[in-house]
């Protein structure tokens, strides 16, 4: 029996008592049914939402809180939240996805529902109680993991053009297949998702890139075209160019893998935003050399400058999680070199230097990177791979260089020599910090005044008594 908690039968009571119908209704349904948790409960009543939320409340001793923007009502009791609305129809202007909204029948709200999972109800009232109701066949495509729309798809996605991004989500996260008629009306309907925020699509996008296998949502948005609307620079990578004998891989292809790599090794969403966007530069920087094939010079470089302009555009976060992800594009290719040259101290110093508390993310990025079909050369990255992390290990613990500050100052020196604040300062410092990363001298406080004192008295700098 799926309505075990309380919370169901007390509103089965305060409906019949008030003669209405209600409905539990969308995802909690398909959850239940997928074995998946969920706590958040929506209730479709045929007649006023907010009244049985306030008669509930009232019978519970609980707050209820009332959102009249949207006609909804919410409660929360015994670690489970429930929110009520009314049952309605909609219908939309083609210029906006705000529906304009009457009153309905069970049947009406279960055909404005995005998809026929999503428009599953069992029903709460005492003599049909727990019975389904599933006017589309949404158990079916349940059983077949399909994504289909209950309605005629173009119609649903003319209506709200975010239910494109919200199957290719629903894909995404359970590795379902999208209906080829909903997929048809994804392709005809995909330039609509210009008149949805930023917001809300980057919500979506978040959803994408936290589900277990990423590359599923990316990939049915380039096949859609939804992609190119949301984020060209992804897009722009898609295909592969050739001249005489030389080809370069697909870097969208590439980037996919990468993504679903960092995926099986990190929560970390910005670590995956990271992985999606590590190539970006390449479209704009792609050369072709007769002698050496094709060449992405700088792409990190031209990358990395590429993420903060995606990121105010998508209105995503533009503090630390943007820099953070700004970062790993910049040093992506780093470790990578690494790998194929001899490792030397200075080189894994500067890393460490540069990356910080973010060099294992650094280094599960760049392994996930290394995607050669040809496995003998994957293994030997990974070899070298291990080279480059006992050096990081062996080097931070004996020189302590990770998010390392050099001893001296620029205060220091101003007062040592008494000095204004000059180009001189920043020359001397820098010639303390790469003496340290080039290991000439150790990070420590004596060694960089001793070659403080030195620079100053090259340049004919004295202490002032």
């Amino acid at each position: 029996m799926p309505l075990k908690h309380p919370i169901f039968k007390l509103i089965s009571q305060t409906v019949d008592r008030m003669g209405l119908e209600a409905y539990v209704i969308g995802g909690y349904v398909r959850d239940y049914y997928l074995h998946r948790k969920s706590k958040d409960v929506d209730v479709v009543v045929a007649g006023s939402g907010v009244a049985v939320a306030e008669e509930l409340g009232r019978e519970l001793g609980v707050k209820v809180t009332i959102f009249k923007t949207y006609g909804t009502a919410m409660l929360q009791w015994r670690g489970i939240e429930v929110e009520f609305v009314g049952a309605r129809r909609e219908s939309y202007s083609p210029q906006s996805r705000n529906p304009h909204v009457e009153p309905g029948t069970l049947r009406d709200d279960q055909c404005r529902r995005d998809f026929t999972i999503n428009a599953l109800a069992w029903s709460l009232n005492a003599a049909t109680f727990g019975e389904l109701v599933d006017p589309f066949g949404g158990m079916e495509d349940m059983e077949d993991c399909i994504i289909r729309t209950p309605l005629e798809p173009d119609k649903t996605f003319s209506d709200d053009p975010l239910r494109m991004m919200r199957g290719v989500r629903f894909a995404s996260q359970l590795g379902f297949d999208i209906d080829e008629e909903t997929f048809d009306g994804m392709c005809r309907q995909a330039d609509r998702i210009k008149i949805i925020t930023k917001e809300r699509i980057s919500v979506e996008l978040n959803k994408i890139l936290a589900s277990p296998a990423p590359s599923i949502g990316l990939r049915l948005m380039h096949q859609t075209g939804l992609l190119k609307h949301i984020l060209p620079e992804v897009e722009a990578m898609s295909g592969v160019e050739r001249r005489g004998r030389h080809a370069h891989k697909d870097n969208f292809e590439h980037t996919m893998k990468v993504l679903d790599n960092v995926a099986k090794r990190s929560d970390d969403l910005w670590l995956r935003w990271a992985a999606l966007l590590h190539d970006i530069g390449k479209p704009q920087t792609k050369a072709y050399d007769p002698r050496a094939g094709w060449t992405f010079h700088q792409h990190e470089a031209l990358g990395s400058k590429l993420v903060p302009q995606i990121f105010r555009r998508l209105r995503l976060p533009l503090n630390e999680p943007m820099r953070f992800v700004q970062k790993m594009v910049f040093l992506h290719m780093r470790p990578i070199v690494l790998s194929e040259d001899l490792v030397t101290d200075s080189a894994v110093r500067r890393l460490l230097f540069e990356a910080g508390d973010d060099i294992e993310k650094l280094m599960t990025l760049c392994e996930a990177d290394i995607t050669s079909g040809i496995d003998s050369k994957v293994q030997r990255f990974l070899r070298n791979f291990e080279l480059v992390r006992a050096k990081l290990h062996d080097l931070e613990e004996r020189d302590r260089i990770r998010n390392f500050q050099p001893p001296i100052t620029g205060d220091i020196i101003m007062r040592t020599y008494n000095l204004p604040p000059c180009g001189i300062i920043g020359e001397i410092k820098e010639v303390i910090k790469n003496a340290i990363l080039d290991g000439v001298i150790p990070n420590d406080y004596g060694a960089a005044y001793n070659l403080m004192e030195q620079e100053a008295e090259r340049r004919g700098i004295t202490k002032q008594e």
